[in-house]
């Protein structure tokens, strides 16, 4: 495809013939894949299945994150047409990439979508395919440990965030999204001695052990140092990143069910990201964009970012090079 394609072509997401390249369509119009990678269920041969978990019955302030992935979708059409800033490879041009579409679920049994989570993203990991989710509120990310951990073992995680959401819960039936880090931590999914929480602004005493990198440490030392930092803790262990998009100050990121104020910058975030070239990902999600307090979609486009580059850290270890 080419810039002259966006003259005569439209809803590559279902018309486009591979997994691989830009894609020159008209930003405005067509379906919106994420990066208006192709839709497909078939997945011998992809690399990376995007899918989106459009859940939001365990938030605890304000609801909508259920449209989060169409809105991230949405606002990552503006990054179809050029290689990844900063990055010096083209992981749209070197990967298998593609639009898994939303796991289907009963919204009125919520208790069992963790469940239904695992087995969703679980099957995409059997299938040969890395996996890269939408969310959805935070609690999302308890099935896709899960999925993970049963392929992997027990994973280091990275997690951006302004709650360490390790608050106490001994009731494996509840669903939160401030709770699901704790039950991960007791399920034996995450090592919190190799994992790192970016981010934090609120306080929790009890921290399961894992290292913290709060805002104000972040705002000090600046977003290089950080990434240092992550390195040391997680060196090369299997690990998850999760980004929940309040680690973003308020001012860049407003879309979102439990602002906190002191967040990160998108520099800082972004940065941040980059250096983290070379961690052995395994999976990943961005996760708590609410579209209803979005009203200039400043924080999908962020969300749509941050998916980019957790593609793009996925990919620089598997890369060809030379």
């Amino acid at each position: 495809m080419s810039l002259e394609d966006a003259k005569r072509q439209i809803d590559h997401a279902f018309t486009r013939d591979d997994l691989k390249g830009p894609s020159f369509e008209n930003v405005f119009a067509g379906a919106p894949s994420f990066l208006r990678r192709k839709y497909t269920k078939d997945l011998p041969g992809v690399d990376v299945a995007v899918t989106g978990l459009p859940f939001d019955q365990a938030v605890t302030n304000r609801p909508g994150t259920r449209l989060g992935p169409r809105a991230i979708r949405e606002a990552s059409l503006l990054q179809t047409m050029d290689e990844p800033f900063g990055w010096g490879y083209d992981v749209l041009s070197e990967f298998a990439i593609a639009d898994y579409g939303d796991m289907a679920f009963d919204y009125a049994m919520p208790s069992e979508v963790p469940a239904r989570i695992a087995d969703h993203v679980g099957g995409i990991l059997d299938a040969g395919a890395a996996c890269m989710v939408l969310g959805g509120d935070h609690s999302v990310t308890h099935g896709c440990l899960r999925a993970h951990a049963a392929k992997h073992g027990p994973l280091s995680v990275i997690q951006f965030d302004a709650h360490t959401d390790t608050w106490a819960d001994d009731d494996m039936a509840r669903v939160d999204h401030g709770t699901f880090m704790y039950k991960a931590v007791k399920e034996g999914l995450v090592e919190p001695e190799r994992s790192v929480q970016i981010g934090i602004r609120t306080d929790n005493p009890d921290t399961l052990g894992f290292n913290i990198l709060d805002a104000r440490q972040v705002h000090a030392e600046g977003p290089e140092r950080i990434a240092e930092r992550v390195h040391e803790i997680v060196g090369q262990h299997p690990c998850y990143l999760t980004f929940d998009i309040d680690a973003l100050d308020p001012a860049y990121a407003p879309g979102t069910g439990t602002p906190v104020w002191g967040g990160l910058t998108s520099h800082q975030a972004a940065v941040i990201l980059r250096r983290l070239a070379g961690i052995d990902l395994k999976g990943g999600d961005v996760v708590e964009v609410s579209p209803p307090f979005d009203t200039t979609g400043a924080t999908a486009v962020a969300a749509a970012h941050v998916g980019m580059e957790l593609l793009c850290l996925w990919g620089w270890t598997r890369r060809v090079t030379g």
